[in-house]
């Protein structure tokens, strides 16, 4: 067997060939643990009145029984009335009634650890912030 050849991309790969990386890593982990993301990933947006655009919103992915909230966004305008809470509520009824054990999400330290926090999540880990580097934390909701 000749040996691979290694392909560095130093800036915007290509979403097929990402998609071949997560292929390959699906199957080797379902070969280890008999499971499968059979679970679609899962969205909620918010749109604009007027325009229907979205302008914000959640989204989410499968991860072997839990949930990972992979982006939560809101425009400045629209935060403090609610919807980010609305989110997250949306966002566990869905892991919910999938079955999760519950959600994990990770922020910045600029960002909302103190909103998630209010709602139940507690952090689990965290990367300390040093010169260059932000401190980030990881938070989980178990149900």
């Amino acid at each position: 067997m000749q040996p691979a050849i290694i392909d560095i991309v130093t800036a915007d790969p290509d979403a097929k060939d990402l998609k071949a990386i997560t292929k390959t890593l699906a199957e080797f982990n379902a070969a280890q643990t008999g499971l499968s993301e059979d679970d679609p990933d899962f969205a909620i947006y918010i749109r604009d009145p007027d325009s229907r655009e979205i302008i914000g919103g959640l989204y989410a992915t499968d991860g072997y029984g839990w949930a990972f909230v992979k982006y939560l966004v809101l425009p400045q305008s629209h935060r403090g009335m609610g919807l980010g809470t609305r989110l997250m509520e949306e966002a566990e009824k869905i892991a919910r009634d999938r079955g999760y054990v519950g959600i994990w999400l990770d922020t910045f330290e600029f960002q909302a650890k103190p909103f998630y926090e209010k709602l139940g999540y507690t952090v689990f880990g965290a990367l300390e912030g040093v010169p260059g580097a932000i401190p980030r934390y990881f938070l989980k909701k178990e149900f």
